[in-house]
């Protein structure tokens, strides 16, 4: 069992638990940092976790829910109020409702984690900070200590898993729920860099091509929140079988996170909401996209098309864009 000790302080409303892995800070640091590995933790056993929004940047969110074994779903939101990468992080920890807004029959906490460097790895501390003794009382008997030690205890088995999120691996695709999909890639850069590469259009036309053969004919990119945005594409042969997609930047937190909407010019229906993040991670940049659909037919009808393949080919242009222009 990682937790070495957990220290409650009902006077000063607190609860501190320590843990220790056979891991380096930035291997367990990179666990927390990647909403796949933190979900296969982050939650009892019995009560898996999926995130649907990790953003680990000052102001960011993350949004998850955990699935208890009746099929029961209970959702939760972090705050992000401070970062320290490789270090630490402090997050406002609470329960949520179905629109990721705080529940307002559950109470709210703040929580520490800190990651330090041992003879032997690494220790994780936590640190929670309770808003009141009736607050403290019931989340201590609700089994937080339990469901915090039930958690870490699955933590080593993501550690020792380094083939599944290693860079190289190309792109993953997850179905989260009927109509959410998260797609991942870790790109060699870092999230600056990968950032830029999405908002010019010089490096836009060299790398978001799909398969060979194929040509960027426009690239109007949106700047700022309310910007429209449009791509278009043509076989470079003859100019035939043009398409395009069009959207609104709808959020944009530089360089780190922006959510647009996207439609496929001439094809009716509602659009999807894309919401990508850019994690700095070992070997690169997390990025990660969580695509919401119209409805499971449409999400379907879309991963049926091969476009996660299209997306790889891409993002291995990507990386290759990056090698080749000078490091910012």
């Amino acid at each position: 069992m990682p937790i070495t000790s957990v220290t409650k302080d009902a006077d000063a409303l607190t609860m501190t638990v320590v843990a220790e892995f056979h891991a380096t800070v930035e291997r367990l640091w990179e666990a927390y940092a990647d909403p796949r590995q933190l979900e296969q933790f982050w939650g009892p056993p019995e009560w898996p976790a999926t995130f649907t929004r990790h953003d680990l940047f000052p102001g960011g969110r993350s949004h998850y829910w955990m699935t208890g074994p009746d099929g029961t779903r209970s959702a939760g939101y972090w705050e992000f109020l401070a970062v320290d990468p490789g270090r630490s992080f402090e997050v406002t920890d609470g329960f949520a409702d179905e629109h990721w807004s705080p529940s307002p029959e559950m109470p709210s906490m703040r929580m520490r984690l800190e990651f330090d460097e041992t003879a032997e790895g690494s220790r994780l501390t936590t640190t929670t900070w309770f808003n009141s003794t009736a607050d403290y009382h019931q989340l201590i008997e609700m089994g937080m200590e339990e469901g915090m030690a039930a958690a870490m205890g699955q933590i080593d088995a993501v550690l020792e898993d380094l083939s599944s999120f290693a860079a190289g691996k190309g792109v993953q695709t997850q179905v989260l729920s009927d109509v959410q999909v998260r797609i991942t890639r870790v790109i060699r850069g870092t999230p600056e860099q990968v950032r830029q590469a999405h908002r010019d259009p010089d490096l836009l036309r060299r790398w978001l091509l799909g398969p060979e053969g194929w040509r960027m004919s426009e690239c109007q990119v949106a700047q700022q929140v309310g910007d429209p945005y449009r791509f278009a594409w043509e076989k470079e042969e003859d100019g035939s079988e043009g398409f395009a997609l069009y959207g609104e930047l709808k959020e944009l937190d530089e360089p780190y996170r922006e959510v647009t909407t996207e439609s496929m010019e001439g094809i009716p229906g509602e659009p999807t909401l894309n919401e990508q993040t850019l994690t700095p991670v070992a070997g690169g940049t997390l990025l990660t996209l969580v695509i919401t659909y119209p409805s499971a037919e449409v999400r379907d009808i879309v991963l049926g098309t091969g476009m996660t393949e299209g997306m790889e080919t891409s993002y291995a242009r990507l990386e290759e864009v990056l090698t080749a222009s000078p490091r910012t």
